[in-house]
């Protein structure tokens, strides 16, 4: 059993830490969606020692810890809204870019660090620290490792921890593991960077972390284009690893609906096309000097007619229209906030089953009542962000008594697909039953063995990923 936060407790963190690492509490303890509130006494240390420290005296007084990154999670992982009250550790203040190496193509830094600084760092030397996300402006180095983030260029460069060569980390007894690694072979037993990465901070706080960089693209390119269909999609996805090859860093699908949405409440974006169309694709390429963007997205445009795929694409003419046709994808997410949804759901299928997935699922919810479905999302992964909302004139409230229902036909059908109830966000709190119904049982006793190994006292993250010990 855990214990609160006291009086005294405070105090001896208040002679470890200065004052600067005492936070208001109120930016900590709210998420994006608005479903919890959390609590807690917020600290933010400046470093890799006073973390330790805090960490150290947690552990000795039995207090839990919510390590806090950039806040933008969307499944509760950074928000405990019960039980004793636990310290709140942001990394707002370890916001350094430590070192970097280009000739090595590594960036080690601060896992305070803003994913847009460290890809500014990397852009400064003339390389590409390929993670990208809507959130890059504000989420951190060590939120995004922790829940082994995924973003738009997943399909090329793959999700966060294919990004990481080495963490630093404070153990849940305030040891230090220094694993900060530039190395790409190093076969010296166990990798426990992996252990830390998509565990949530419920196994130890990284606090630093070495990142692969890449050559930035020479030339880089982007299209929408109209697909007659999901199945259409797959197969244009296809094509363009044969007319384009490697090159092919994005390929994301968008449904209709995400263009009514925009159109109902913003944000304001120049639209591609006149008419809605029910599907279509963004696709975004990264070339080498010598190629020309413009003429590999002709040519596979006027491939995938010829096919009977697509029926209509805009190209992009130049680095403005590039941005525009982007910020339709990045303005998806805050319409969908502004409607607001019964249910949101982050989910991962085969690829060769999205078709049938999406079929299903619109179904299925269309036998439970009268929905509006938003399918967007990384096709080229198999990650799909299904959101379902109410019709028009109705709101989430209206519907909350469906939501159960509307996320169990959903995951139901994910993992009737052998896909997966959560593909890039997390367990955070909000999945935690979900994947005790879902997952593996030797997972989940592997999982437990794991946790009860390393954070035997179960003060990291309390209740996010696994339910605590015993329960």
């Amino acid at each position: 059993m855990l214990n609160p936060v006291t009086p005294n407790f405070e105090a001896q963190l208040r002679g470890i830490l200065p004052q600067a690492a005492f936070k208001d509490p109120a930016p900590y303890l709210s998420e994006p969606r608005g479903r919890w509130t959390g609590q807690g006494l917020v600290v933010a240390p400046s470093s890799t020692e006073e973390v330790a420290a805090v960490v150290k005296a947690c552990a000795q007084a039995g207090v839990g810890i919510v390590p806090f990154s950039g806040g933008t999670g969307l499944v509760g992982g950074q928000i405990m809204p019960d039980g004793p009250i636990p310290v709140v550790l942001s990394l707002d203040r370890m916001s350094r870019v430590r070192a970097v190496y280009p000739s090595e193509n590594v960036l080690v830094c601060d896992a305070g660090t803003i994913l847009a600084d460290v890809q500014k760092a990397a852009e400064d030397v003339d390389r590409l620290f390929a993670l990208s996300l809507a959130s890059e402006g504000s989420a951190r180095i060590g939120g995004l490792l922790s829940t082994n983030a995924g973003g738009v260029n997943v399909l090329r460069y793959g999700n966060a921890r294919a990004q990481c060569l080495g963490l630093e980390v404070v153990r849940p007894d305030g040891t230090i593991w220094q694993g900060l690694s530039r190395l790409r072979k190093d076969n010296t037993g166990y990798d426990l960077r992996d252990l830390f990465i998509g565990a949530e901070g419920t196994l130890g706080i990284i606090t630093g972390a070495a990142l692969k960089l890449a050559p930035r693209p020479a030339k880089s390119g982007t299209a929408v284009m109209v697909v007659k269909s999901p199945a259409a999609a797959l197969d244009l996805l296809a094509l363009a690893g044969k007319v384009a090859g490697d090159g092919v860093s994005a390929f994301e699908l968008l449904g209709g609906q995400g263009f009514k949405f925009l159109a109902e409440v913003g944000p304001e974006v120049k639209m591609p096309f006149d008419a809605v169309p029910e599907w279509s694709v963004l696709i975004d390429l990264g070339l080498a000097e010598g190629q020309d963007p413009l003429a590999v997205l002709t040519t596979l445009f006027e491939v995938a007619v010829e096919a009977d795929l697509v029926t209509d694409g805009v190209i992009a003419q130049s680095e403005a229209q590039r941005r525009a046709l982007w910020m339709i994808r990045e303005s998806i997410p805050e319409a969908n906030r502004r409607i607001g949804s019964v249910s949101s759901h982050d989910i991962s299928v085969p690829l060769s089953v999205i078709p049938e997935f999406i079929a299903r699922g619109k179904t299925a919810l269309a036998a439970l009542g009268d929905f509006r479905i938003n399918c967007f999302g990384h096709l080229g992964d198999g990650n799909l962000h299904y959101n379902v909302f109410p019709p028009t004139g109705k709101t989430r409230a209206d519907y909350e008594h469906l939501r159960s229902d509307v996320k169990a036909i959903v995951h139901d059908l994910a993992h009737e697909l052998e896909g997966s109830v959560s593909a890039e966000h997390g367990i955070g709190r909000l999945k935690v039953n979900d994947l005790q119904h879902y997952g593996d049982p030797v997972k989940l006793t592997m999982m437990r063995a794991v946790k009860d190994a390393l954070d035997p006292q179960g003060i990291m993250n309390p209740g996010a990923v696994l339910p605590p010990a015993g329960v």
